[in-house]
């Protein structure tokens, strides 16, 4: 009884070994091929991972800075007019039970600011004068870069604490008692500069003076024009809904209510859409390295004419073949993108280390780059490895 001859099968062992060698033996054009795979995974990685970072480092300040911070401003009236609010509005707000921290500035209207005596009126510079309170830099926050806060003694002086946006506009880099700017007409003394304060920004263009000094030498009229509370936690949302007719009962409307940290997560969403671009880049760079992929895979089709016909003379089938050429596409592709994902992570650490970022790069970042590489690669493979099986035996090796 005669059995049925069946095709022989090949494992996947001897798959990738021959598939390796061959390879092997055209190293610069894998490197070149690779490469395309490459830069178009680590592109992806590395947008991921430096946004994701820069979201971490966010997370991180935020949580230090606090989102239980609310703003209380005076807004305008119904006559499009700016309005104000009562003198007592942070001691009602302080009544609040949640409320921990209450802390008012006013803008003092009409004074310029200068370096010196020389410049012309006209030329403000946008930089704000703000009478404080001796708590606002706790309430909101902000740290000092150079010198002292304003104390009890100070804020009764022409003393000013600069901001960091004014300091540089001033060309002021130290504080002591020979540093002085001219606040409306009068001299103050530089004894602070402060850093960058993301809850309060309009700080970082001001020069903040005490509530005293600025009644007596610029004529201020003592009424807050921000409001900056601290409540606890859990209470936040129902705070919220009432501060407004707290600071000013007889006009509610005229008061505008924010919380900063949400103004915060606001510009890290648009900088999430630009991540989201960026991707589309790295994304469209991977589709052009799939696309060198399949063109060295096709070049090798042609060189190899002679290797196919022997091995289909020999007793390959042409699921042999095309099982080839599919495994080195796909060892290709893997090649690169396991070098994409290195240069990823070598470059997020990079950038992260140097803005003294925490590193992280999702998992699913590093596994899904891994996983567009290969499908890329097999996609880049069916094209060239059909063109392969395609070929008889006798055709094959009379190709010169």
């Amino acid at each position: 009884m005669s059995r049925q001859l069946r095709p022989a099968h090949i494992r996947l062992r001897d798959l990738v070994k021959v598939s390796g060698s061959a390879l092997r033996s055209r190293p610069t054009r894998v490197v070149l091929a690779a490469l395309g795979i490459a830069i178009g995974i680590a592109a992806m990685i590395g947008v991921v991972g430096i946004s994701n970072s820069g979201r971490a480092d966010f997370d991180r300040k935020l949580a230090k800075l606090g989102t239980n911070l609310l703003t209380v401003k005076s807004g305008s009236n119904i006559f499009g007019k700016a309005a104000s609010m009562p003198d007592e509005a942070p001691q009602m707000i302080s009544r609040i039970a949640p409320v921990t921290d209450v802390s008012a500035i006013g803008m003092v209207p009409d004074v310029a600011v200068y370096r010196n005596d020389r410049i012309p009126l006209e030329r403000s510079g946008g930089i704000g004068t703000y009478a404080v309170d001796l708590d606002l830099m706790k309430t909101v926050s902000a740290t000092l870069a150079k010198g002292q806060w304003l104390t009890k003694a100070t804020e009764n002086f022409p003393t000013v604490v600069l901001g960091t946006t004014t300091a540089e506009s001033l060309g002021i880099d130290r504080v002591g008692a020979d540093v002085q700017v001219r606040v409306g007409n009068a001299w103050f003394t530089v004894i602070g500069i402060l850093n960058m304060a993301p809850l309060a920004p309009s700080l970082d263009s001001g020069v903040m003076i005490g509530w005293p000094v600025a009644k007596s030498l610029l004529k201020f009229d003592g009424h807050p024009t921000s409001i900056f509370t601290r409540i606890q936690e859990e209470s936040v949302t129902a705070v919220k809904d009432v501060l407004a007719a707290t600071a000013n009962p007889m006009a509610a409307n005229e008061v505008e209510v924010s919380r900063p940290s949400d103004a915060l997560r606001a510009k890290e969403a648009a900088d999430d859409s630009f991540t989201g671009l960026l991707l589309g880049v790295g994304a469209v760079a991977l589709v052009v390295g799939g696309v060198g992929v399949a063109n060295t895979m096709v070049i090798s089709v042609l060189e190899r004419r002679g290797e196919i016909g022997l091995r289909r003379s020999l007793g390959a089938t042409r699921g042999h073949i095309r099982l080839q050429f599919l495994m080195e596409s796909f060892l290709l592709a893997m090649i690169g993108g396991i070098g994409g994902v290195i240069i990823g992570i070598a470059a997020t650490t990079g950038y992260a280390a140097a803005r003294a970022w925490p590193v992280s790069v999702p998992m699913w970042a590093t596994a899904g780059g891994l996983l567009a590489t290969l499908f890329v690669g097999v996609i880049a493979g069916l094209y060239p490895a059909g063109r392969a099986s395609r070929l008889s035996p006798t055709e094959a090796l009379a190709t010169p």
